[in-house]
């Protein structure tokens, strides 16, 4: 396998990387992240009892809207043809975050 990296010319200057002969090909991105908050707005969380709403709703919305603007938000990425996003949530008690 060659090291080099596809993204850098030969000066090292920053380039976009030519796909144009590459055939397509399924691939998976697994994106995992994490929020830490005070025990207390976990359980106004899990009860649904917030000011703003149903912040869990709001922020599988702004997952799904971050996985699609990916090549706008990552230097040099390619824009990407997308079948499907899950944001999966899970609130950790013992550890008082969203998962």
């Amino acid at each position: 396998m060659d090291d080099k990296l596809t993204h850098l010319d030969d000066s090292g200057a920053a380039r976009m990387v030519d796909v144009g002969a590459k055939d397509e090909s399924e691939r998976v991105a697994v994106a995992r992240g994490e929020v830490h908050m005070s025990p207390a707005t976990l359980v106004a969380i899990r009860a649904g009892d917030l000011p703003k709403g149903d912040v869990l709703g709001t922020a599988r919305i702004a997952g799904i809207m971050a996985a699609k603007r990916t090549p706008e938000i990552i230097p040099l990425c390619h824009p990407l043809l997308l079948s499907q996003v899950a944001v999966d949530l899970e609130l950790d008690e013992a550890g008082s975050r969203v998962v």
